[in-house]
């Protein structure tokens, strides 16, 4: 097995190695070339190679979505690094541990004219969890360090100026790379290299040393007892999760959240929970609240004593609105690393997992009597039957594609959200709980999704659909070049031939400046795209083609597949106000 022959490369890959880092997504670059051939070289790695460094940054994020373990991103110097920060600030916000291992020109080459610099050191430090600023070997192209930077060489022998240098980057290494263990983090590690590049040797000459991350044991809820007279007190608690990993929550303590009269869980798409009593669409609740004469009265009625929160970040901006506005006296929220104060009310971090929380809380509270439950249920009941009425006398819309598509989608599917209208109308609809959903909600951009749904799809067991709007989906075309896209890997585009959203918030216009600055309306298709990267494609554009191509869109095949549901760009936001409307009546 050959390694580089620069000590800092091979420190790097040893530590990657030693923390148990696999799945490294190389782009091809010069720069990089020490750290591409120590991880290419030892079959321990499994390494990707996708040119595109923005896109190479979001597959990883998939993978690191997926498996809940570090990722490693590796590229050359000088804007490549930068392409990572939309990848990098979604990491940060959603908790994914991306490992960023970027090569550089040395620090004497920085800012004199040379190409491909940049100052790459700190660049993220806004968006990172640790930044580790490598030193350069001395021991490597020593008479380029005498011809540049002799001062370097002045103070002590070779020997032992590399021992520090060593020990300096074993320090930032073990940092780095415990903040992305533990924390869950993105962190960023910038190694300078000095040219001969591509020279190997058969022996490694650097030794790391690790240091391993700490273990810590589930921490007991202290002062225990305030929580629980304050909860067994509440006739109104509500339980909000967002972002949720699958089966992260055991179904007993679901169960008992269930059965509490005086307790109202609201899910969404995205947080993976699953039970009959459970509100899975918020909006529906509180979008038609708005438009009653006394909504004032109900979102009192609404307004919880308790709010306890757990999971990542929520996509209903309804329910932000609301619990800002009509604050409860209580909130908790329950997570092992952070807590965001997303309603301006928080109260209290339990400093755990969810599991560990209930576990300790359930034994010793009390379920309560109350309406609350009753009341909103009934509610909902009402709500679910106006909209069954209202679905069959729509036409052919993006609600109505939704409304087919969704139950559709086979059992054990691993599906993956786009973000913008196409999270928000998934969360109006039921999935199978068998479903495992994704999103990228820590930023909620769009420019990221594909990549991200084939770099989560490597190692799943089943196969993945993504389902995605017409700009999410050309924006990250460059999603798709790669080897790496399975032949059971699935894609529903939903072409409205522009943003559709924009003309759902505030602020619509029909005017040309309206329709070309924010709707950005088009007319492309995806069939030639589809066909250019290897999958099979289909469209449909009503509901009778849409159910025709759905009828043999999952069954296994030699390609991927593209399915393009075309919908009337003009009468879709009409149709979704419309459905508020029409489900407001039952609110009493």
């Amino acid at each position: 097995m050959r390694h580089s022959s620069i000590p800092s490369a091979q420190l790097v890959v040893q530590h990657c190695k030693a923390k148990r880092i696999k799945n490294i997504i190389i782009s091809p670059g010069s720069r990089n070339a020490p750290l591409t051939i120590d991880f290419t070289e030892d079959p321990y790695f499994s390494c990707f190679s996708i040119v595109d460094e923005r896109s190479a940054a979001f597959f990883a994020l998939g993978i690191a979505q997926y498996l809940r373990e570090p990722v490693a991103v590796v590229c050359t110097s000088g804007s490549a690094l930068l392409n990572y920060y939309p990848a990098i600030a979604e990491a940060f916000y959603s908790g994914v541990p991306l490992v960023v291992i970027s090569a550089d020109r040395p620090v004497y080459k920085i800012d004199v004219g040379d190409g491909q610099t940049i100052r790459q050191d700190d660049v993220f430090h806004r968006h990172i969890g640790y930044s580790a600023p490598l030193k350069q070997d001395i021991v490597h192209a020593t008479d380029r360090v005498e011809k540049y930077a002799p001062k370097w060489l002045e103070d002590d022998s070779e020997d032992a100026l590399q021992k520090r240098i060593q020990q300096h980057n074993d320090s930032e290494l073990n940092t780095a790379l415990n903040v992305a263990l533990k924390v869950k983090l993105p962190v960023h590690i910038n190694v300078p290299f000095e040219e001969p590049l591509y020279d190997t040797a058969l022996k490694p000459a650097a030794v790391p040393l690790v240091v391993p991350a700490e273990t810590t044991e589930h921490p007991a809820i202290t002062d225990i007892q305030i929580f629980v007279d304050v909860w067994d007190a509440s006739e109104r608690k509500m339980v909000l999760v967002g972002v949720n990993p699958p089966n992260a929550v055991e179904q007993r303590f679901l169960d008992q959240l269930a059965a509490d009269p005086s307790v109202i869980v609201f899910t969404e798409t995205t947080s993976n929970l699953h039970h009959p009593k459970f509100f899975a669409s918020i909006d529906s609740i509180l979008a038609p609240i708005e438009k009653r004469d006394n909504h004032e009265m109900l979102f009192e009625k609404l307004r919880p004593d308790i709010l306890l929160t757990f999971g990542g970040l929520v996509v209903s901006k309804k329910i932000k609105a609301f619990l800002r506005e009509y604050k409860p006296r209580h909130h908790w929220h329950i997570d092992a690393l952070k807590a965001y104060d997303t309603f301006f009310a928080l109260n209290h971090h339990f400093k755990m997992a969810a599991n560990p929380f209930f576990q300790q809380f359930f034994p010793v509270v009390k379920s309560k009597s109350s309406d609350y439950f009753s009341y909103w249920n009934t509610v909902r009941n009402a709500y679910e039957e106006k909209r069954a009425a209202y679905f069959d006398s729509i036409p052919f819309s993006d609600m109505t594609a939704f409304k087919i598509l969704l139950p559709g989608i086979p059992e054990g599917y691993q599906v993956q959200l786009a973000n913008s209208s196409t999270v928000r109308y998934a969360q109006l609809f039921d999935l199978h709980p068998s479903l495992h959903v994704y999103c990228n909600r820590g930023t909620s951009g769009i420019d990221g999704c594909t990549s991200t749904a084939v770099g989560s799809s490597v190692y799943a067991e089943n196969p993945t659909l993504l389902v995605t709007g017409d700009l999410s989906f050309f924006y990250d075309s460059n999603g798709l070049w790669n080897n790496y896209v399975r032949p059971d890997f699935r894609i529903i585009l939903i072409n409205n031939n522009g943003g559709g959203i924009f003309r759902i918030l505030p602020g619509k216009e029909d005017t040309e400046n309206f329709q070309r600055f924010f709707e950005t309306v088009h007319q492309m298709d995806a069939e030639h795209l589809s066909k250019q990267f290897g999958f099979d494609y289909a469209s449909a554009s009503d509901e009778k083609s849409l159910k025709m191509e759905l009828s043999e869109f999952y069954a296994a095949s030699a390609h991927p597949k593209v399915l393009e549901v075309h919908t009337p760009r003009i009468l879709n936001d009409k149709i979704l106000l419309g459905y508020f409307d029409f489900i407001s009546s039952d609110y009493h």
